[in-house]
C-alpha cells in the first residue's frame, strides 16, 4: 500500500455555499490517503465483508473480491450487463443478515429488445478453496424504465432499518417520464428483498401507478444512504447544467424534475417552469455549478471526531469529495476534500471498522482508505 499526505487546509478546501447564502467553514482536520489497490476498471461501488476484504463492482460487468492486503480476484456468477455509457454493473450491497444468509444484491443495466433498463440481482456469495463465487443468482426485479442508449440508469441501493430495500432510478434521458407514476423512470423504489413492492408503499392498489414506487420526479439519483440519526433515506441526484440536488424522499411525493429545477439545459435554456411549483418538493440543498455527484456516506466513526454527523458526497465532474456540515436537515457549510488527487470520485463508504473508503472512477481506478 502507498500513502500520500493530503492536508485539508482551510485555504485549499472550503467552498462557499452561495445558493443558500450560508458561510463557509474551515476544514476541521487533516487526513492522509492509503491506496488499498489500483488497476480497477471504472469501479462503481464497494461493500465490506465481515472480517475484512471488499467487494467492488466494475462498470463493464465484473465483480471483484479485494483482500485486506489489496489482492484482487474475479467473483464469477454476475448477470449479463448492458455496458454502454453510464450503464453496466452498478451498486452492490450486502443483505442485513449477510453473516447468516450470505446474500448480496447488485443493481445493473439490463438489455432487452425494448431497450435497456435498471434491474436488481440477488445471489449467494460462496467461498471454497478456489476463492469466491456467486451461486443461485436471480434477477428479482426489472424496472420498466426501458430506453435505448446509455443515459441515466441511477442506481443506488440502500437497506432501510425495517429490512426493505430502496433503489434509485434515473430518467433515462427522457425527463417527462419522471412525472408518470405508471413508469419506474426517474423514481425511488421501495422493495422487499424478493423484489416485490414493500408493504406501506404509497401507490399500492392505485390504478395506473406502479406499486414499487416510493417517490417520483427525480432526474438521475446516483447517491443514496440511510441517515443513521433518523433512519430516513437521503438521496443526491444529478442536475443538468447546475441543479444537483440533495433530497429526503418521502412517500408519494414529487420532487419536480423536469417541471422545476435549479439548473438549466446544457444548451443554456430554461428548464420547465422555474424553481418551484405547488405540489412539488424543494431540495434541502443544491449545487450550481454542478459537481456531478455519485456515492454518499454519513460519518459516525469516532476515528474522525471532527467529522461526526457530516455528510460526504463524491464528485465526478468536480473531482473532489464534498464534506457537508449538517444541522439536522440543513446544510450549514461545505468543504472540498481530495481535490489534490484530481480524480473523479465514484463512491464513498464508511466501513464497519470505522474507516472511510473512496473509489476513483477511471480505467485505472483505485480503492482508497482515508486515514485520520
Amino acid at each position: 500500500m502507498t500513502r500520500n499526505s493530503l492536508l485539508t487546509s482551510a485555504a485549499a478546501l472550503f467552498l462557499a455555499l452561495s445558493p443558500l447564502g450560508v458561510s463557509p467553514a474551515a476544514a476541521q482536520s487533516s487526513v492522509s490517503v492509503e491506496t488499498v489497490t489500483g488497476g480497477l476498471s471504472y469501479p462503481w461501488s464497494v461493500a465490506f465483508l465481515p472480517g475484512g476484504g471488499f467487494l467492488v463492482t466494475e462498470r463493464d460487468g465484473l465483480l471483484k473480491h479485494i483482500s485486506a492486503d489489496g489482492d484482487q480476484s474475479v467473483v464469477p456468477g454476475t448477470p449479463e450487463v448492458f455496458a454502454q455509457g453510464q450503464g453496466g454493473l452498478l451498486d452492490v450491497v450486502l443483505s442485513p443478515d449477510f453473516e447468516t444468509d450470505r446474500t448480496i444484491f447488485m443493481s445493473f443495466s439490463q438489455g432487452s429488445p425494448e431497450g435497456a433498463g435498471t434491474s436488481l440481482y440477488r445471489a449467494t456469495l460462496a467461498e471454497d478453496g478456489e476463492g469466491y463465487r456467486l451461486q443461485d443468482g436471480e434477477t428479482v426485479f426489472r424496472a420498466n424504465n426501458r430506453a435505448y442508449g446509455g443515459r441515466h440508469f441511477g442506481s443506488r441501493l440502500a437497506f432501510a432499518q425495517d429490512g426493505t430495500l430502496f433503489m434509485t432510478l434515473g430518467d433515462r434521458g427522457d425527463g417527462p417520464r419522471s412525472q408518470d407514476a405508471s413508469d419506474h423512470t426517474g423514481s425511488v423504489l421501495r422493495l422487499t428483498p424478493d423484489g416485490q413492492p414493500a408493504s406501506g408503499n404509497p401507490f399500492l392498489g392505485e390504478a395506473d401507478h406502479k406499486p414499487e414506487i416510493w417517490s417520483i420526479g427525480h432526474r438521475n439519483p446516483q447517491s443514496a444512504a440511510i441517515n443513521p440519526a433518523t433512519g430516513v433515506l437521503w438521496t443526491v441526484e444529478h442536475g443538468a447544467r447546475g441543479g444537483d440536488e440533495i433530497n429526503i424522499p418521502e412517500a408519494g411525493k414529487n420532487y419536480g424534475w423536469p417541471v422545476i429545477s435549479y439548473g438549466r439545459h446544457y444548451s443554456g435554456g430554461k428548464i420547465g417552469e422555474g424553481t418551484e411549483k405547488a405540489g412539488m418538493e424543494q431540495p434541502i440543498h443544491y449545487w450550481d455549478p454542478s459537481i456531478a455527484p455519485s456515492g454518499m456516506a454519513f460519518v459516525t466513526s469516532e476515528l474522525y471526531p471532527d467529522w461526526q454527523g457530516d455528510l460526504l458526497v463524491g464528485a465526478l465532474r468536480g473531482r473532489h469529495l464534498s464534506k457537508l456540515d449538517l444541522d439536522g436537515n440543513e446544510v450549514m457549510s461545505e468543504v472540498q476534500l481530495l481535490s489534490d488527487l484530481d480524480e473523479r470520485i465514484r463512491d464513498v463508504r464508511q466501513a464497519p471498522d470505522g474507516y472511510l473508503y473512496v473509489l476513483t472512477d477511471s480505467d485505472d481506478g483505485q480503492l482508497i482508505r482515508l486515514v485520520p
